[in-house]
C-alpha cells in the first residue's frame, strides 16, 4: 500500500479545502482523505491538518502521479493559495 501524506502547518480554509478535496477525489486509483491534527503523545502537534491519497500498490500510484487529475491538485491548491504542505510518499506493509 502507498500513501501521500500532506502535512499543513496551519489549518487551511474549510470552504476553499473542501472544494479543493473534491478535485483530490478525481485523482484515478486512490482513495483521499483529510481532516484537522487533534493532538501528540507530547506537546503541540507538529502539523495543523492532514490530507493523504492511498493507493493499492506502486503501480496504481504511479498512474496516479502521472496524471492530469493530480498536477490540476497541486495547481488547485496554489491557486487557492492553501498553506503550502510538506508531501511524503510511504510503503506500508
Amino acid at each position: 500500500m502507498i500513501r501521500v501524506l500532506v502535512l499543513y502547518g496551519e489549518e487551511p480554509d474549510p470552504q476553499q479545502y473542501a472544494e479543493h478535496a473534491e478535485l483530490c477525489r478525481l485523482v484515478p486509483g486512490g482513495t483521499f482523505r483529510h481532516g484537522r491534527v487533534f493532538g501528540s503523545p507530547m506537546g503541540d502537534p507538529a502539523h495543523a491538518y492532514v490530507a493523504e491519497w492511498e493507493f493499492a500498490d506502486q503501480a496504481a500510484f504511479a498512474a496516479a502521479t502521472a496524471s492530469d487529475e493530480f498536477r490540476a491538485t497541486g495547481r488547485d491548491a496554489r491557486d487557492r493559495g492553501l498553506p503550502k504542505p510538506t508531501v511524503q510518499f510511504a510503503s506500508l506493509e
